[in-house]
């Protein structure tokens, strides 16, 4: 299945990949997958989580071939279904499903954050649920399922304690980013790093009200110095986010660090060409401090 439909830079768009799973859809962001191939046998790991498969070798690559089926507690998947390739946080993994329905392009307006009423086994790796022709489709949290399974592939927090003591700063950042766990990860590595006055949100379209309130007031350099985004939100992606900065004569000079598990060498591309200063990957959080660093210290 070709995977590259091209979308407009900035415009608050995404590509869901929906997906079965014993009959119930789930979706991805398009920009996570490199391919999806028929399922081919893997070699089971020894002392592997009992959410890995095993490893493959296409085209001379190793990729760790995970069961979504025992990921979201459905049991254990056979030998048929189709493999999704996907690429993030510079991790090749492969996410053995059921069946591929099709691809929807959606606003990120319309994706409804998981509420109470999820209360299944996908609780806790939904990211969000998006309505399609009267049918739910649940957005899996792919990087905490990997985190989950292997957590050595997350935030590495030891990289800020090798900062050592650092003083204080008064420079107000702001962060944008959806995931509780990383967002209170974020501002904790922040405020190791000195960095007291901060303000942090969920999604782009708050953190865009945030600084128009602040213009509105003459309060902008008090309250935004240096933006931190993720690009997957809901309401407002951090590419919209970054256009809307560095398209208008009052923000453009504010420096935007896109932190996010996509930045490969297309989104990077994107990012770039809508004026981003720094993209990284989530697990790079001490080269985050530094790039922070470097733009406003």
């Amino acid at each position: 299945m070709d995977t590259n439909i091209l979308l407009e830079n900035g415009t608050n768009e995404l590509e869901i990949l929906e997906f079965t799973l014993d009959g119930n859809s789930y979706g991805i962001n398009v920009a996570k997958i490199r391919e999806i191939i028929n399922y081919t046998p893997v070699t089971p790991v020894p002392n592997a989580h009992p959410s890995i498969e095993g490893i493959f070798m296409p085209r001379d690559t190793m990729i760790t071939a995970i069961d979504l089926k025992n990921c979201l507690q459905k049991g254990a998947s056979g030998s048929d279904g189709l493999f999704i390739i996907t690429n993030f946080n510079k991790l090749d993994i492969a996410f053995h499903v059921d069946q591929v329905i099709g691809i929807h392009r959606v606003s990120w307006t319309e994706i409804i954050k998981p509420g109470v009423t999820v209360s299944t086994a996908e609780d806790g790796v939904a990211t969000g649920i998006i309505k399609i022709n009267d049918k739910l489709i649940i957005i899996l949290d792919f990087e905490k399922i990997v985190c989950d399974i292997s957590p050595e592939t997350g935030l590495k927090i030891s990289e800020i304690d090798s900062l050592g003591t650092r003083e204080r700063n008064n420079v107000p950042v702001l962060v944008a980013e959806d995931s509780p766990l990383l967002n209170k990860l974020i501002v904790d590595c922040l405020h190791k790093a000195g960095y007291q006055n901060l303000m942090h949100v969920e999604n782009g379209a708050d953190a865009w009200n945030i600084i128009t309130d602040c213009i509105a007031q003459g309060s902008l350099k008090e309250h935004v110095q240096c933006v931190i985004t993720d690009i997957e939100m809901p309401q407002m992606d951090g590419h919209r986010l970054t256009k809307l900065i560095k398209d208008n004569a009052e923000t453009k000079d504010i420096p935007v660090v896109i932190f996010s598990s996509l930045i490969n060498e297309e989104m990077r591309i994107k990012g770039e060409e809508l004026g981003a200063d720094a993209q990284l990957t989530k697990p790079e959080i001490g080269n985050l401090i530094e790039v922070v660093d470097s733009l406003v210290l």
